[in-house]
């Protein structure tokens, strides 16, 4: 097996072939969770109640209160790009591992293939009809 194709496999976590997570990795795996969670969301409906729609109603809210809000919703809505783009990132990163899992496959296909060649020709004496062809 080459190295490329075992580099995965040192790269990977005790369980179901995760990636082993630094204590950082799994706090910051914690954020998205509290975002989407149903109290925050909760929390943002109400803000913009309080920061849209109560305004428009005739309801005097602070210039303080609005800044704060404001940019707790910048901040939120910032976390939330840089989720999305790490999401990405994570998607590109299965993929290239499938794809280098794929040509490893591909690797052992053939030669597991060789070998039947080999010993087909060694059992008959003669090539196999579907036998790789020497890359001599």
């Amino acid at each position: 097996m080459s190295e490329t194709a075992a580099e995965p496999l040192a790269a990977t976590g005790p369980s179901l072939g995760e990636p082993a997570r630094s204590k950082l990795d799994q706090i910051l795996g914690v954020v998205p969770r509290a975002l989407a969670s149903h109290a925050h969301i909760i929390w943002l409906l109400g803000l913009g109640i309080y920061l849209i729609v109560l305004p428009l109603l005739g309801v005097h809210v602070s210039s303080s209160a609005e800044l704060i809000g404001g940019n707790y919703t910048n901040v939120t809505s910032d976390l939330g790009a840089c989720i999305a783009a790490g999401g990405t990132l994570k998607l590109v990163q299965q993929q290239r591992k499938r794809n280098r899992a794929a040509e490893a496959a591909e690797l052992a296909a053939a030669a597991a293939h060789r070998i039947m060649a080999d010993l087909y020709k060694h059992h008959t004496g003669m090539e196999h009809q579907d036998a790789p062809k020497p890359s001599n």
